[in-house]
């Protein structure tokens, strides 16, 4: 599999890394990113159109990639509402998005763990 597309500002030379569109990662690989990025930090966790890929009248991914998809759909939904990361889409074509996080600066009122977002995300 190939890495996912990242850049940082905290290097005058950062590299994009572009990877093809089948491009699937984890729930668990998406938060271990959140938890180490730095503020200004990219990640796109998604290509395609993520509302129609869940569907499986739709997409022609298998009920075990769906459901993959929806828990990391999920994990980058609770790590955004706790102030983690900005979720941004980029248009790349006609009905094709690059799904992306930015990282936000870490809340200084309490330390944010990889343990504590996977419990946020199954209480969702």
């Amino acid at each position: 599999m190939n890495a996912p597309i990242f850049k940082s500002r905290r290097r005058r030379n950062a590299v994009t890394i572009v990877a093809p569109c089948e491009l699937r990662m984890s729930d668990v690989g998406f938060l271990a990113w959140v938890q180490q990025a730095e503020p200004g930090d990219r990640l796109q966790y998604h290509r395609g159109f993520l509302a129609l890929d869940t569907f499986a009248q739709i997409t022609g991914l298998s009920d075990k990639e769906r459901a993959e998809l929806g828990k990391l759909a999920n994990s980058a939904f609770c790590a955004a509402e706790q102030g983690l990361v900005h979720l941004v889409q980029e248009r790349i074509g006609i009905g094709q998005f690059a799904y992306v996080a930015i990282a936000r600066p870490k809340p200084k009122s309490a330390a944010v763990s990889l343990s504590k977002l996977l419990l946020l995300e199954e209480a969702a």
